[in-house]
C-alpha cells in the first residue's frame, strides 16, 4: 500500500520531504508534482524502480526517460551540451520543458536510448519538485505519469493513490499540479526537433 503525503504546494514541510526522500533512498518508485503534471520517480540506479515504470505505462526500450535535474551544475554532468544549446535551454529553463541530449558516461546504459545514446533532461519549476531533488542531492529517474490506453495524465493525487496503490510506495500531493506534460525537444540532431507540444511553448525552439 502507497504512503500519502499531503503536502503545502509552496513551502513544503521538511519532515514530509525527508520521509519520501528515504523511501526514494530505500529502493522506493514514488509519484510526485511538478509544473507539468504528475510524474513517476526512482534513484538514477534503481533497476527495479525504472522496471516498475515500464510496467505501469507498458514502455518499449526505446522511451526516453527523463532525468528531473535540480540545476544546470547537476543536468550538466548527465548530458553533453554545446555553448548554443545551453544558451537555449538556459533561456527555457526552470519549466515545462524535457530536452533530449547526448548521455555521459554517467548516465546507465539502461536509460540511454539504445541507438541515439541520448536520455531526457529537465529542470522543473515546482516548490515541491525542487524540495525533493534538493534532499536527494541527485536526479530522479522520471516519467509522466500517463496510464496506458489514456490521453490524459491522472491529476488528482487522490485517484492516483487508489488506481496504483499497490504498484508503488508513495505519492506526494500538493493540489498544485500542471495537467499537461512537458514540451519534449530533440536537440541530439543538427537542428532542434520538437518531438511533443505541450506545456512549455515551443515557439523559441521553432
Amino acid at each position: 500500500m502507497a504512503r500519502y503525503f499531503d503536502v503545502h504546494p509552496e513551502n513544503p514541510q521538511r519532515r514530509a520531504i525527508s520521509q519520501v526522500v528515504d523511501l526514494v533512498r530505500d529502493g522506493g518508485l514514488i509519484v510526485y508534482p511538478t509544473d507539468s503534471c504528475f510524474a513517476l520517480g526512482c534513484q538514477l540506479g534503481n533497476k527495479d524502480g525504472l522496471d516498475r515504470i515500464r510496467e505501469i505505462r507498458h514502455l518499449d526500450d526505446r522511451h526516453h526517460f527523463t532525468l528531473v535535474c535540480s540545476d544546470f551544475a547537476q543536468l550538466g554532468k548527465f548530458v553533453r551540451v554545446s555553448n548554443t544549446v545551453f544558451r537555449m535551454i538556459k533561456a527555457a529553463t526552470p519549466g515545462s520543458y524535457t530536452f533530449i541530449l547526448p548521455a555521459t558516461i554517467d548516465v546507465p546504459r539502461r536509460l540511454m536510448h539504445p541507438k541515439k545514446k541520448t536520455v531526457g533532461v529537465r529542470i522543473p519549476e515546482h516548490a515541491v519538485a525542487q524540495a525533493l531533488l534538493s534532499e536527494l542531492g541527485e536526479p530522479l529517474l522520471s516519467s509522466t505519469l500517463l496510464l496506458p490506453d489514456e490521453e490524459e495524465p491522472l491529476t488528482q493525487g487522490w485517484e492516483i493513490k487508489e488506481r496504483l496503490d499497490s504498484m508503488v510506495d508513495a505519492v506526494v500531493d500538493s493540489d498544485d499540479c500542471g495537467t499537461e506534460p512537458t514540451t519534449v525537444i530533440d536537440f541530439s540532431g543538427d537542428e532542434p526537433e520538437i518531438v511533443r507540444r505541450g506545456a512549455g511553448d515551443p515557439s523559441r525552439f521553432e
